[in-house]
């Protein structure tokens, strides 16, 4: 009678689960960064950003490649989806004039703080904003990427130093100073292997062992990651590891994935819709 009683509760406690992952954009409460691994206490919770700029990183020199110009507006991309993953901000509802995700306005659901200085001062500006603007247009102003004088004030500054910084502080990366001819250079080399190990191993999963050819089914915030790793161009990082005939499958799986149609993915039962709004735009950027 026991065993019943306890499998009845686990059945139970399962369904809520699931209930609350098909509910998360619209759900207020502070949401675990990462679903899958929820059940272990000891996992240390990052951001978005925070995962996005680890990825990026070079293990040992600690700074991102020289050559990636993307990473700082797929930081930004981060912020909009972080936000609305944790109730804080979402897409007006579509209408006749208005149907396609870029063309429809950011809206301000809750103002509460979230305790990431980044997250609270995007926050504050999408408050403050009048009228309001679109996801395209918000990854512009924050990355300071706009011709209008009036909207500099809006750029998030230093964000890949305040992101790296968070991740000191969380003690898997440290602080170096390193020469290069002409000048000193902050970096920020990896020393907790394990959990960068640990999100690559997730991503890997998520297009290989654990693939499941929907997006709709998947773990929403790899899905988030998935996106804007490719969007950051670090996607090849999380990949390198691979043997030859397992990389090819994992490209070609996160490549089937990214070149799906936002406008039709972003309309289907508990889809995330910023998600798809920031594919959107960085497709057309």
């Amino acid at each position: 009678m026991t065993t019943l009683t306890h499998r009845a509760r686990r059945i139970e406690i399962s369904k809520n689960s699931e209930k609350k992952v098909e509910n998360e954009e619209g759900n207020n409460q502070e949401r675990s960064p990462d679903s899958e691994d929820s059940g272990d206490s000891k996992d240390i919770r990052l951001t978005l950003m925070e995962e996005v700029l680890l990825l990026g990183l070079k293990d040992k020199e600690g700074y991102t490649s020289f050559w990636n110009d993307c990473i700082s507006s797929g930081l930004r991309g981060g912020i909009l989806i972080e936000l609305a993953m944790r109730g804080r901000i979402f897409l007006e509802p579509p209408t006749m004039r208005k149907k396609r995700l870029l063309d429809r306005k950011v809206l301000l659901k809750s103002d509460s703080p979230t305790g990431d200085v980044l997250l609270d001062e995007t926050l504050k500006h999408i408050k403050a904003t009048e009228p309001t603007e679109t996801v395209q247009t918000w990854i512009e102003l924050l990355t300071g990427e706009t011709w209008n004088p009036f909207k500099l004030q809006y750029q998030l500054r230093n964000v890949r130093e305040r992101t790296a910084k968070n991740l000191v502080e969380k003690g898997i990366l440290t602080t170096e100073k390193q020469n290069f001819l002409l000048f000193d250079m902050t970096t920020h080399p990896v020393t907790n292997t394990t959990e960068k190990q640990r999100l690559v191993k997730k991503l890997q999963d998520s297009v290989l062992e654990r693939w499941v050819n929907d997006p709709q089914r998947m773990d929403k915030r790899t899905l988030a990651l998935l996106v804007l790793a490719h969007s950051s161009d670090v996607l090849e990082n999380v990949f390198s590891s691979l043997t030859d005939d397992r990389y090819d499958v994992a490209m070609n799986r996160a490549k089937d994935l990214v070149e799906l149609d936002p406008e039709v993915e972003g309309t289907k039962h508990s889809a995330t819709e910023m998600i798809w709004a920031v594919l959107a735009a960085f497709n057309k950027s």
